[in-house]
């Protein structure tokens, strides 16, 4: 091993060469990137065995060189694991710094690494690797949430509410409906994540500085490797993904968001004492300075804004990317500011959803307030129209009782059409959501991991 070299490589940019670059522009061009690109050092790791494994089988390492630098990267996989793994002062990345230990651990069997590639398709490749997982775990938070929507829309699916339009006391409704609405709501927010994925779990690898290259690499096989679905094929198209895919996957995650924010809109409302409707659990409310009464849904506040602010991020990433022409820009390394957090921001805000959605209790007895009467005059309206009365005059013959104040409501409802408080469709809203998350294939994607990693 030349030492010599080796502590050179410490000290200098992977591109360095004669010019030293001034510290106030190294400090702004590199921005938040170390802190950041430890939440990618585990894929960086992955995707340099998978290249390092297919230079080996084009002739380009020697199958000694690839075991030794596969047996190094397992050790600094297990390092990214521990949390262990650190981008040292004065490394720009953490693609110079997997490069770097390795160079420091095999001297110049470490510097062979690199054939055929560019930091730009390495990025391009941490950043796929990074949000197939980061999705998977959405998905399985949503699911869960999905779950404990279900499970309440059943429990209390005979209990009946006021449905509102304008914000006035309307129609009928039930806890079954209300639970379940947000139920099929994250169903249908599961399929536009599906179709973020699937544009996710294309391989770049390979594109190199968006260009190709002259080595003859074998795409097919670090897209085995890796457990991808395919190849992005184009290699200049590999490059002009970068970007388009987080603003897909933004849009996917800001759905989810958007449908947790209103949810957590309504919790805020049905649970204070003006509605009463549900009681959020004790432990899961805080206090005044000044009121001893206050029991504050805050936690329901904070998802609210926090999802409020997830539904931002798609239009961040489209006013960074949108006057961009083809090939790389530093512009591009911003996404990572707002893109590489939205998923723990996301998961934390679905996690105490369903930590509290689990614990609602509801009021049993909301009708019992007359002040809930008139949401009945539909149903007195269609019963006099099954009767043989005309539409039209029996709306004229309840509006004027109503009026008059001699309207007496008949509480018994009795709707059997599906999807209504009759026949919720849960089952049916169940088998939908299930479809959606086997296709993602998951398990295609661990097995593939597991593989190059043991």
């Amino acid at each position: 091993m030349n030492t010599t070299q080796n502590d050179t490589l410490g000290g200098a940019k992977l591109w360095q060469k004669t010019t030293v670059v001034a510290e106030e522009i190294d400090r702004f061009t590199v921005g938040n990137d170390r802190v950041l690109d430890l939440m990618l050092a585990p894929y960086d790791v992955m995707g340099s065995m998978a290249h390092v494994t297919m230079l080996a089988s084009v002739g380009l390492l020697t199958e000694a060189e690839r075991d030794i630098l596969l047996a190094a990267l397992k050790d600094i996989y297990a390092t990214t694991q521990s949390g262990d793994f650190v981008i040292e002062d004065g490394i720009e990345d953490v693609h110079s710094q997997v490069e770097l230990m390795l160079t420091r651990q095999l001297g110049d069997v470490g510097k062979k690494i690199h054939s055929g590639r560019s930091r730009n398709d390495q990025v391009l490749v941490d950043l796929k690797l990074f949000t197939r997982d980061r999705i998977r775990e959405v998905a399985e938070a949503v699911r869960t949430l999905f779950e404990a929507l279900q499970s309440q829309s059943e429990q209390y699916k005979n209990v009946l509410m006021p449905g509102y339009t304008h914000l006035q006391v309307a129609m009928p409704s039930s806890f079954g409906l209300w639970f379940g609405a947000y139920a099929e709501s994250l169903a249908d927010d599961l399929v536009l994540l599906e179709a973020a994925y699937r544009t996710t779990n294309r391989n770049p690898l390979g594109s190199a500085a968006g260009y190709g290259s002259s080595f003859p690499l074998d795409r097919e096989m670090t897209t085995r490797l890796l457990g991808f679905d395919s190849m992005d094929y184009n290699v200049v198209y590999a490059q002009m993904g970068r970007g388009k895919n987080e603003r897909n996957v933004a849009f996917a995650l800001a759905g989810i968001a958007g449908t947790v924010a209103k949810m957590a809109f309504d919790a805020c409302m049905f649970s204070s004492q003006n509605f009463a409707f549900i009681k959020l659990p004790d432990e899961c409310t805080t206090g005044s300075s000044i009121m001893p009464h206050k029991k504050n849904p805050d936690v329901f506040e904070l998802i609210r804004a926090r999802c409020n602010k997830l539904q931002a991020l798609p239009t961040q990433i489209t006013l960074i990317i949108n006057n961009l022409p083809c090939g790389y820009f530093r512009d591009l390394q911003e996404i990572k500011e707002v893109f590489l957090p939205a998923f723990d921001q996301l998961l934390q805000c679905l996690r105490m959803a369903t930590y509290i959605i689990q614990r609602i209790k509801v009021n049993e007895h909301i009708l019992d307030n007359p002040c809930y009467d008139a949401m009945f005059s539909v149903e007195e309206v269609n019963r006099l129209a099954t009767a043989g009365m005309p539409f039209r005059d029996a709306y004229k013959k309840v509006g004027l009782d109503i009026e008059k104040g001699c309207f007496t409501p008949d509480k018994n409802i009795h709707h059997t059409h599906a999807g209504s408080i009759g026949n919720l469709c849960n089952d049916r809203v169940a088998a939908l959501m299930e479809a959606t998350y086997r296709r993602f294939g998951f398990e295609k994607v661990a097995q593939a991991e597991q593989e190059l990693l043991k």
